[in-house]
């Protein structure tokens, strides 16, 4: 097992490639991120590990502005994310310079994706340790959510999760997503906010969530709305 256990492009006897297994359990210990389709935005919510009393807040990020219509969160190295975030950012300038027009989602996803799957298969590199939730609207400003994972697959969901005790989580959200048929944008960040809840202590300090729009900006809900979601969880 010992030799297969150390390169990445040979396969076990048995089917396995080691190095994409153990980048896919590099994510599982990775702190959890969630993505979900509301009516007409996307909910991004996450774990934040708190910062230390000296440290820059502002470098301890885990939601990130791709283009104009697509964020992404992650699951897994943050050094690794950082990486693949400045190479899909570069292929969205690309795609504007050569075509006058932004990139589809879909696009970047394929493009993040393929990224991913080339560093199963090439010699001196290893896989992502990270796992990428990849969120924004088509052309017709359909709210969608895509996952991929460090073997290269993607696949498109209506509420997701990556990330520590993510099949716990993911229970929860088929369990409450989309109750009574209502995925209003305030229902669907509730959700959110519960399905993290379920594994954090310090709720309004170890989460953060984020409302993206179409044209916008990700917007992050106020401290102030995450104690009254706090609250609301408690009674």
């Amino acid at each position: 097992m010992s030799t297969y256990d150390r390169a990445l492009t040979v396969f076990s006897p048995d089917g396995h490639l080691f190095q994409v297994e153990y980048a896919l359990e590099a994510v599982k210990k990775g702190a959890c991120a969630i993505a979900a389709v509301s009516d007409d935005a996307v909910i991004i919510g996450v774990e934040k590990k708190s910062a230390a009393k000296l440290q820059d807040k502002r470098t301890v990020q885990k939601i990130y502005q791709i283009d104009d219509n697509i964020s992404v969160a992650f699951a897994g190295l943050t050094a690794d994310a950082r990486v693949l975030i400045r190479k899909a950012r570069t292929e969205c300038q690309s795609y504007r310079l050569t075509f006058d027009e932004a990139p589809s989602i879909s696009y970047v996803t394929r493009h993040i994706a393929g990224i991913q799957q080339k560093y199963t298969q090439s010699g001196g590199v290893r896989p992502f340790g990270i796992s990428v939730l990849i969120t924004g609207f088509d052309e017709s400003g359909r709210p969608r959510v895509f996952k991929t994972d460090p073997s290269g697959t993607y696949s498109e969901w209506k509420a997701v999760v990556t990330g520590r005790n993510g099949h716990d989580v993911q229970e929860y959200l088929e369990k409450h997503y989309g109750e009574g048929e209502n995925t209003s944008t305030d229902a669907v960040k509730t959700t959110v906010f519960n399905a993290i809840r379920e594994m954090v202590e310090s709720a309004e300090k170890n989460i953060e969530i984020a409302v993206v729009r179409p044209g916008k900006a990700f917007e992050f809900i106020t401290d102030e709305e995450l104690k009254q979601l706090n609250d609301e969880k408690n009674e």
